[in-house]
């Protein structure tokens, strides 16, 4: 890891936060670093690049720590994963975090608002890893909705306790309301169902991690899904609806997008149900990037 490039991240977002990030120049992170323009643009091209390194930061941070406590003891160990949620916790109060988050979220940036989104994303994605770890395989199904119950207790108690000035230890914290998630947890198995199903996660993850979808791998998935299905009358008819649109010079993107749920309706509990989920977000990301 580039020394000298993290503490300029460092600097840049200690004046983010002071400044706000729209208010802060790049000269001026240049003056406060006492380094050339040439060497900035050698560590990143733009300031939104100087907030990605800053948040992949943080998490390269968070994952040696995590990983440090967690070597030789057990997977299962609730005291560990206690620990490691708490250590992120720590690093995003140390580095005042949610002052920039809530910068970055009132501005028009949609670039920066996707990195804040990654970052949210990628954490909700390593506990509910952690809560399977700890829980056990058969809650699979449930961790990640019952993560995003945990950030939401946790979040909003964090705020409550801050507005009402109250006094709270932040392992005790993390600990109640890992308590609430292991009662909800049951529930939801017991429900068998939850709110958030798998075409939603799969969106989410998408949306955080996907790359720019082109019309050339667009037509590869439409071979791939007419060698794997064999559709029926009324999903083949749609199917081609759809095909002809994306074929078209200019893409009636409101066609299509009108299209696109209909025909993942015809496919519900079929075993290809899953390849055609993924046929319509890639549609869909095609059409928002197009």
């Amino acid at each position: 890891m580039n020394e000298r490039k993290r503490k300029v991240a460092d600097i840049a977002l200690n004046l983010f936060i002071e400044k706000g990030f729209q208010q802060t120049s790049i000269q001026e992170i240049i003056d406060k670093a006492d380094i050339s323009k040439g060497t900035f643009y050698n560590y990143f091209s733009s300031k939104n690049d100087c907030i990605a390194e800053i948040l992949e930061n943080i998490r390269y941070d968070a994952s040696q720590q995590r990983v440090a406590i967690q070597i030789g003891k057990d997977p299962q160990d609730r005291e560990v994963l206690i620990e490691q949620i708490t250590i992120l916790m720590k690093l995003n109060e140390e580095k005042n975090l949610r002052a920039l988050f809530e910068n970055i979220l009132s501005s028009n940036q949609a670039d920066l608002k996707k990195l804040v989104l990654q970052h949210r994303v990628i954490e909700m994605e390593w506990l509910a890893n952690r809560l399977v770890d700890v829980m056990g395989e058969d809650i699979r199904e449930y961790a990640t909705e019952a993560t995003v119950l945990y950030f939401g207790m946790l979040q909003y108690m964090l705020f409550t306790l801050n507005l009402t000035n109250s006094h709270y230890a932040l392992h005790e914290l993390i600990e109640t309301i890992l308590s609430y998630v292991e009662l909800l947890i049951p529930q939801m198995k017991k429900k068998g169902s939850t709110m958030l199903s798998d075409s939603a996660i799969n969106i989410l993850q998408t949306n955080v991690h996907k790359k720019v979808v082109t019309k050339s791998e667009l037509m590869e998935m439409v071979d791939q899904l007419q060698v794997q299905c064999d559709f029926n009358e009324e999903q083949q008819d749609l199917f081609d609806v759809i095909l002809s649109e994306l074929e078209r010079d200019r893409v009636r993107k409101i066609v299509v997008k009108k299209l696109l749920r209909p025909f993942l309706q015809l496919f519900e509990g079929a075993p290809i149900e899953p390849q055609v989920q993924l046929f319509t977000n890639a549609v869909w990301n095609y059409l928002k990037t197009s």
